[in-house]
């Protein structure tokens, strides 16, 4: 991504309120037995998948003991997390450090460690701890070089981890259904051209700023850097240019605005990105 244009202050808009109305004791108790009746299935759910793992990690260590193929029981077990999960190419240190509240997720996944072309997806879960499903699939660029877990400013690579995104906005108007706090502002536009000379025109149209070394709870525009000038920042989820970036991923529009219309603050959204594998 080209430098940000210079920000300025502008009027944000948040996340609409509810209101809750009192109901009868009667509706209360009933809905406190529909509680407990959904929270002893969910239990259930999670100790029988619990078993499964755990009937299926024993299964392939036995057969990797017997002689089998160690390689295959490897992959077969990795398969199976995976199917659990519902995240494809992630490893079990990341899939770790995703934050057990979070119930929405975009996943990067980047062709190689220093590539710069992959796929971003968009999947949700029902509840903390279950599986993910996907909504939405595009193909995704980042960095000209590729990525690094140790980014610095000018590098031309991509923060590779997990980050919560908590703040959007763009040159356009919010899509509808926008639940993110969406800055609406007319500096949302880039200077220059891309890193490989092609234009950057409606890149900033519409964007979900990710939390790597930044203030959450800002505009994307805002140019605090907690973490000090020399990692970089303003690293973003934004329209794609068709071209690679300096650090930002890009999306066709049309995933973009499905992005912003699922994003829920109360979601707690993360962002996952790396090389495939990472």
């Amino acid at each position: 991504m080209s430098k940000h244009a210079r920000p300025r202050s502008s009027a944000r808009t948040g996340p609409r309120t509810r209101t809750r109305s009192r109901s009868s004791r009667s509706v209360v108790v009933a809905a406190a037995v529909g509680l407990l009746t959904c929270s002893a299935g969910w239990a259930y759910a999670v100790h029988d998948r619990g078993d499964r793992e755990r009937r299926t990690e024993a299964a392939l260590d036995a057969h990797a003991r017997a002689g089998g193929d160690a390689t295959g029981a490897r992959a077969a077990r990795g398969a199976e997390r995976e199917g659990l999960s519902g995240l494809p190419g992630v490893s079990d240190a990341t899939r770790a450090r995703i934050p057990a509240d979070a119930r929405q997720l975009v996943l990067v996944t980047g062709k190689a460690k220093d590539s710069s072309e992959g796929t971003a997806a968009l999947y949700t879960r029902a509840q903390a701890g279950g599986r993910w499903s996907p909504v939405g699939s595009w193909p995704a660029r980042n960095g000209a070089k590729g990525w690094s877990t140790e980014r610095t400013y000018g590098d031309l690579t991509s923060p590779q981890g997990v980050f919560s995104l908590t703040d959007a906005g763009g040159l356009l108007a919010a899509p509808p259904g926008t639940r993110l706090p969406y800055d609406k502002d007319s500096s949302f536009v880039p200077s220059g051209r891309g890193v490989n000379g092609e234009s950057l025109a409606g890149s900033f149209d519409y964007v979900v700023a990710v939390d790597f070394n930044r203030k959450r709870g800002a505009s994307p525009l805002d140019p605090t850097k907690p973490e000090g000038e020399a990692k970089g920042g303003n690293i973003w989820l934004h329209v794609d240019h068709d071209g690679p970036s300096q650090g930002c991923v890009g999306i066709p529009k049309e995933g973009m605005r499905k992005v912003l219309e699922t994003l829920d603050p109360a979601a707690k959204p993360v962002i996952v990105m790396g090389p495939a594998g990472f």
